[in-house]
């Protein structure tokens, strides 16, 4: 499935709640451009527009030996090191820096995009002047750890958008064989990495751009079984779904799944993929709880398709099972209008 690289920006922004990105970094996208170079373009964009802005600084402790004072003296350790006849102490005192670990990250992975194979040239020149404005800030080797140490609060949440795009570029470049190069994997081709994007990209479109529904969130359900005794319940696979959507009068219940193929072909005859009948089908069952909205909830298997939708209607009771597709090989606007349509926005 080839979904076209501007659509694959929309997902992400709408994956990570940056709407607001969508529209203020024009990453001027055409036919040609790779994913490689999206994450360039989209990375140079914001970068500049967080250096505008004044990027982040705090203090950071230091310790270090001085000849003199400076800061708060540590005694213990200043006569541990029999430093008084030399006239040092050991010292710690706070530097106001721009040497915080968002700005590493970001220093850093503008390092490791100059060094990664296939991107565009101009890019890794704006990319190296973009290194340059980032002067004082330590290059470190990145690991996933460092982005769990990002606390964003209301005076930085503006790097938010910009660590994601770190954070995606960092789960797609990996070392070489050749020293200090790096090489690109394509997350579009990983269908479990996609079937997360397209998740999350379409709870977070429910959330923003519909008003039928005042609830959309991931549901727990709990199975409707009776057990002899309280031990075997906790055997039991928890039941989560993708998207819930509800208000006073109504319920529907979304799971999204990307696959490269749409349906599977058996015996050269399109069908439903069984297993994700199966849970649609638990989800609804096991929801009940004897309200009218429970007992009469709609259950969506919503897939993307570059090729042709599908809108196919079954009923089990009072419950409408439907499969319905979402063209990603389109304009925005025909997606848009294809979601809200499939809830009856």
């Amino acid at each position: 499935m080839a979904i076209p690289i501007e659509n694959i920006y929309f997902l992400l922004c709408y994956a990570w709640n940056k709407l607001d990105e969508k529209e203020r970094v024009d990453v001027s996208i055409d036919d040609k451009t790779e994913l490689l170079d999206l994450f360039a373009k989209v990375l140079i964009t914001s970068s500049k527009l967080l250096l505008k802005r004044g990027i982040d600084k705090s203090y950071i402790d230091h310790q270090e030996e001085i000849s003199g004072v400076k800061g708060k003296i540590e005694i213990s350790q200043t006569l541990k090191r029999n430093l008084l006849f030399k006239q040092k102490t050991v010292c710690t005192y706070d530097d106001f820096s721009a040497n915080i670990i968002t700005n590493q990250i970001l220093v850093s992975t503008i390092n490791r995009l100059t060094r990664t194979k296939g991107i565009d040239p101009f890019l890794k020149i704006e990319l190296a002047k973009l290194q340059t404005m980032l002067l004082g800030v330590d290059l470190i080797e990145i690991k996933a750890s460092h982005f769990k140490q990002v606390k964003l609060n209301r005076n930085n949440r503006f790097y938010g958008f910009v660590m994601n795009v770190c954070h995606l570029i960092f789960q797609s470049t990996f070392p070489s064989e050749e020293k200090g190069k790096y090489k690109f994997s394509d997350f579009t081709k990983d269908e479990k990495k996609m079937n997360q994007l397209f998740e999350a990209f379409i709870r977070n479109f429910y959330r923003i751009e519909q008003r039928k529904f005042n609830t959309v969130k991931k549901e727990i359900i709990k199975w409707q079984f009776q057990e002899d005794d309280i031990e075997s319940h906790q055997y039991l696979p928890q039941m989560e779904t993708d998207i819930s959507l509800e208000n006073e009068e109504k319920k529907i219940i979304i799971d999204a799944k990307y696959y490269k193929e749409t349906m599977t072909v058996n015996y050269d005859k399109e069908r439903i993929r069984s297993s994700n009948l199966y849970q649609l089908f638990s989800y609804l069952l096991n929801q009940q709880d004897g309200s009218e909205k429970t007992n009469m909830a709609t259950g969506i298997l919503l897939y993307p398709t570059i090729e042709r939708d599908y809108d196919l209607d079954f009923k089990y009771d009072n419950h409408k099972i439907q499969i319905r597709t979402v063209n990603l090989d389109t304009n925005w606007k025909n997606i848009s209008t294809r979601l809200k349509e499939i809830i009856n926005v």
